[in-house]
């Protein structure tokens, strides 16, 4: 078991390295000059679509759900444990200059998110049940030139997506929040288990409506709870975060940057801080691995790119927003390279907590329990309907997408329970391999996707 242990997390290592985050960067900067930065200079106009009445409504175009309801169910999946200990994690490891790499990340993220939901639009198709069924295995069957090989991409992505919903999607998750409840509320795990399990199975038994109503109402308001807690804890600690941000961006660029100060002893290197930064920055928001153009499918609209450009936000508000908090929380609270009653160097959760217990006390601890539990269960949520369209189009029928509903459900049971390291490895692979079919589809179809976009540009003058 052990020596698996081994096999598995050095694949892990191998899949997530510097060729994974060259690929899945260097794609979204290709794209990015390639559509001539419509998607930065158009950002204003993409979070004004996202924030108007129009997004709330199914009164333009086909679809399952509004355009909005596609964006929070999709940020369901990616608004998770990823934004509280994702970015402790990243800036214990690499640095506090770990969060501008994340910023870089997610700045050309959003073109790879605006590409790879846009066209799953694009290539959508109604299922025999009359519902949207789209992603990237559809736009890979239908878009590429040679048949076969898109055909073998897509199976391969559908595959390695409903491998990634059972365990990034789902045990890891459900582990997260029996792990955090036990520590801080001392619930026992089975009992949190079976409530979870519960609450999972009667929202996700509805389908996609179910959970983008749940989605529209839950993302948003713990996004805000969240970011508001964490903008009490900076404000807290003012007088740090001039050093804070400075060390941030010091620490980002130097090539040996030793912590001081506001980080205790913390040694990074730019390497260091740049390959942690981009790693959990794509963790997070999930741009180029595919899996928010699953939900994106599902949206009402009458133009690819308009929602397109409105599911691209997703990648800011997990980011730029919600990360953001977290990153300027932890820089300024002084708890970087702290160590617990054992002397060892606090990591994970139990740094973002630390951070909010500077300001808020035990209730900080409290607060950020709170914030991984709704966020993780949300996750849940928002992959369970990635999972089921892939598993929908390796079978070519929707009949079984209710066991599918079924057996997903009891699943969180079992990650509620276990220790999860081999489940989170592989999970953590199957992540990346979902990733590599999607970009070598994006970067083949990168004529299609400018000519769309510089096609749009007379809608949005019309708009101003």
């Amino acid at each position: 078991m052990e020596k698996l242990n081994d096999v598995i997390t050095a694949i892990d290592d191998f899949v997530w390295g510097p060729v994974m985050l060259i690929l899945l960067v260097g794609t979204g900067i290709f794209l990015t000059i390639r559509t001539r930065f419509l998607t930065w200079r158009n950002l204003g106009y993409a979070l004004k679509s996202t924030l108007s009445k129009e997004a709330r409504t199914k009164s333009h175009g086909e679809g399952d759900v509004s355009p909005f309801s596609a964006l929070t169910t999709a940020l369901a999946a990616t608004i998770g444990t990823g934004n509280i200990v994702g970015v402790a994690t990243a800036m214990v490891s690499g640095g506090p200059g770990a969060l501008v790499w994340m910023w870089i990340s997610a700045a050309f993220g959003l073109t790879s998110k605006f590409s790879e939901c846009m066209l799953a639009i694009k290539y959508r198709e109604t299922n025999a049940k009359g519902e949207m069924s789209g992603g990237p295995m559809y736009t890979m069957k239908k878009a590429l030139k040679n048949k076969r090989f898109g055909a073998v991409l897509a199976w391969l992505f559908a595959l390695f997506a409903v491998i990634a919903s059972f365990g990034i999607g789902n045990m890891t998750q459900g582990n997260s929040i029996s792990g955090a409840l036990h520590t801080t509320f001392h619930v026992p795990t089975h009992l949190t288990g079976i409530v979870i399990t519960v609450l999972a199975l009667l929202i996700i038994v509805g389908g996609i409506k179910s959970i983008s109503k749940v989605s529209s109402v839950v993302v948003p308001l713990m996004a805000i709870f969240y970011v508001i807690c964490g903008v009490i804890v900076i404000i807290g600690n003012i007088s740090n975060l001039p050093a804070g941000i400075l060390m941030i961006f010091q620490m980002a660029f130097s090539v040996k940057a030793v912590g001081g100060g506001l980080c205790g002893t913390i040694v990074a290197s730019m390497m260091n801080a740049m390959r942690y930064g981009v790693a959990r920055g794509v963790f997070s928001n999930e741009a180029g691995m595919g899996s928010a153009a699953i939900t994106a499918a599902a949206a009402t609209t009458d133009n690819p790119v308009r929602q397109g450009y409105i599911n691209m936000t997703g990648t800011f508000w997990d980011t730029i927003v919600v990360c953001t908090i977290t990153g300027l929380a932890i820089a300024s609270s002084g708890v970087l390279g702290m160590t617990d009653a054992a002397g060892n160097m606090l990591t994970g959760s139990d740094v973002t907590i630390a951070a909010f217990e500077t300001v808020l006390g035990s209730a900080g601890g409290w607060l950020v329990t709170i914030g991984i539990t709704l966020f993780a269960f949300s996750t849940i949520l928002g992959w369970e309907y990635h999972g089921e369209k892939a598993f929908e189009y390796l079978l070519g029928t929707h009949q079984f997408n209710m066991v599918y509903r079924l057996v997903f459900s009891f699943v969180v049971y079992f990650g509620c329970t276990q220790t999860l390291n081999l489940v989170w490895s592989f999970s953590d692979i199957a992540n990346a391999l979902m990733a590599i079919p999607n970009l070598i589809c994006m970067l083949l179809l990168s004529g299609e996707i400018a000519k769309d976009i510089r096609e749009f540009q007379k809608e949005i003058h019309k708009y101003n």
